[in-house]
Order: structure tokens, then sequence, then C-alpha cells
């Protein structure tokens, strides 16, 4: 994600295959149903991207769209809109959701923004609730349980998992072979782990709601680890992306990270990693788009986040990308880059008690820093 703002100016593009008007038949490695643990990624058969009144509506020709995403993910996401809304202009800001949430919030009297996609985690809460406007998308039966809104203005788009980044030829040349969490505890690995911060990375958010969720909120078990992977002399990076890009590299032998990351790097050839997955459990993290309140453009905002939550709009993003997964229980795709659902060990998350303790497992975890340091 990147650090700096760059607007582009995206002009509307035409695609040959109308979208909206039938269903993708692609043949899905992930085609799971959702259980309680609200596991599930993409799967199922495809719907209609917008009802008819949407698509009749007079949605103006203008969108200007708040990103923190890939340039990867938000032109494939462009592409299929404009193949729906071809005479809608969409102007895309890019940044850190940080900026971008400074951005919206210094704009407020005046928004220049119509919907922000990215670095809007479930645990938010309501933060935000000034900021982002009351609005559920039409595909919100769709979603699954677990991923459904739980403020009312964060739709679900897209799925961030927990995940390993490991150097195999490093791993090799260690002696070790990393599995899980208890693995990160050997002293071969003292000063071989890259970590981001989770005060200012959602990835790194991410990862610390996974270890609560497998060795308990709040438990002594959880901040044994925490303190153990401190111990073993765990450099916390300034960064998110170097927990994938520094191993790739050879900097290290393991970065805490998320799926999306490592799964680019082998789709863009890195022969030298791969993913592995805690064998104790993973769990994920929903990331939303939101209209921004008094959005300029708001029926066009509209129109965006029903087709970022739509079975169809997932559906061709997933195909297209390849390394993530999706929130609509009937979005399919087929991708070689991650595992199916089904083959992966998830625990479940309590999101609501992750949102009221956020602070106080941050405060413990800047003490232990410190007390390490």
């Amino acid at each position: 994600m990147k650090k700096k703002f760059l607007a582009i100016l995206l002009t509307a593009v035409m695609v040959v295959s109308l979208v909206g008007c039938g269903s993708k038949s692609n043949t899905s490695t992930n085609d799971s149903k959702n259980d309680s643990k609200g596991t599930g990624n993409s799967n199922g058969g495809t719907s209609q991207t917008t009802d008819e009144s949407t698509k009749t509506e007079d949605l103006g020709n203008k969108l200007v769209f708040y990103s923190s995403m890939t340039d990867d993910d938000i032109e494939a996401v462009i592409e299929g809109f404009n193949a729906l809304y071809p005479d809608i202009e969409i102007e895309v800001v890019n940044g850190s959701a940080g900026e971008l949430v400074a951005r919206i919030t210094a704009e407020a009297d005046n928004p220049q923004g119509d919907v922000m996609w990215g670095g809007l985690p479930q645990t938010d809460g309501n933060s935000y609730a000034d900021i982002f406007e009351p609005y559920i998308s039409e595909n919100e039966d769709e979603i699954y349980d677990a991923y459904k809104t739980n403020n009312g203005f964060y739709n679900y788009a897209h799925l961030s998992t927990v995940a390993f980044c490991v150097n195999t030829d490093l791993e090799k040349a260690a002696g070790i072979e990393i599995k899980g969490y208890k693995d990160l505890l050997n002293p071969a690995l003292k000063g071989q782990i890259i970590f981001s911060d989770p005060n200012s990375s959602s990835a790194a958010w991410n990862n610390i709601c996974n270890i609560m969720a497998v060795y308990g909120y709040n438990s002594d078990e959880a901040w044994d680890f925490i303190k153990g992977l401190l111990d073993n002399g765990m450099i916390i990076s300034d960064s998110s992306s170097k927990c994938f890009k520094a191993v790739a590299d050879g900097e290290y032998i393991v970065g805490l990270t998320y799926e999306d990351g490592v799964a680019q790097q082998l789709k863009n050839g890195a022969s030298n990693i791969k993913l592995v997955y805690p064998e104790e459990g993973t769990s994920a993290t929903a990331m939303a788009c939101a209209i921004i309140k008094g959005a300029p453009h708001m029926a066009a905002a509209k129109a965006m986040v029903n087709y970022l939550t739509s079975a169809e709009g997932q559906a061709e993003r997933g195909e297209k990308l390849g390394t993530i997964r999706m929130t609509n229980s009937n979005a399919k795709y087929s991708t070689k880059y991650i595992p199916a659902t089904e083959d992966i060990k998830w625990v479940p998350r309590d999101i609501n008690w992750l949102i009221e303790h956020k602070q106080e497992v941050l405060d413990r975890w800047n003490e232990l820093v410190t007390t390490i340091k």
C-alpha cells in the first residue's frame, strides 16, 4: 500500500463482455460453504450485480474513489465497474488508510471523495461513524454471517487472512521447519522474524487478533507467546509489506503477515518463499468499503459499493487477481495461488471483544516492547 497520495485519472473503459447481463460458470477450488466460524471465502454461484432500479437510475458521470489497495486491485474493480457503467469516469486517490481517513476528515465540510475502499477492518467498530454515510449494500443477504456489516456503514468486500511468509532456502539452511506459532520460538530464528507495528499496521493488528483467537483473549498464554516472540529478537518494521518482501529478498526467514501479500509474491514468480498458515489455526478480518458522508456523487457511490459486494463483482475480481478471499457466499472463482478454504484450519474471532479491548491490547503490547528493548 502506497504511503503517499497519488491521484490517478482513469477514463472509462468499455469491456466486451457485459458483466451485469449474465453469470460466469467457473470451476472453483474454493467452494465450501461458510460455517459458524465465518471462514468461507469465495464459492457458490453468481448473482446479478445490481437490481433494475440501480441500473436505470441516473448515476451521473463521475466517481472519486479513495483507496489504499494496490494498482492491480483497483484496475480490476474499475474494469468490471465500467463494464456496467461505461459513462462514469473514475478518479482514484491512492494512499495509506491513515492518510485517506485524515483527508476525508479534513474535507468533512466540503467532501471531495465518494467511496473509500481498503484499510477499513471490522475491528474499527463505530470509530469513523462521523465521516462515513450510513448505507448497507443490496447484497447484504449474500454476505457470510461473520462478515455482515457491524456498524451500518462498513460493507465488507474482501478478507485479509493471517499467514506466514517463509523463505524456504533460509529455513532449510537453519535446519528447521516452520508450521505454526510454536516453531517461531525456536532459538534458530533469533533475530530472523519480521513483524510490523500493530499501532499503525492493520496487518500487524490482524496477526495480534489471531494470536488472541488461538491462545485466548487476553490470556496469560497469549501474552506469554507474544513475549516469547519479542524475546526471540523479533524485528518490528515500519511497513507491513516488508514482512513478505524482506523475506523474499532473503533478509529474514519468516514474516508474520497476510495471505494476499505472500500470494502476490508467488504470483509474481517468487520461488524461494512459501505461504504457511499457522497449524494452530488462522482467521481473517473482513475489509470494508464505505461511502463518504455527503459524497458529491452519491448515486454512483452506492453503485460502486453494490458492485464491490456483489457475487459477480467479487468473482471477477477473484478470477483476475487470484490472491484474495471474498465475502459474498455466492462468489465463485478459481485460483492456484491460495488454497481452498476447506484445506485450512480456522479459528473463530470474537470481533466485539477485539473492538472493545483494542486499545487495552495495544497498550500492553507497547509496554512489552519497551520492556524488551
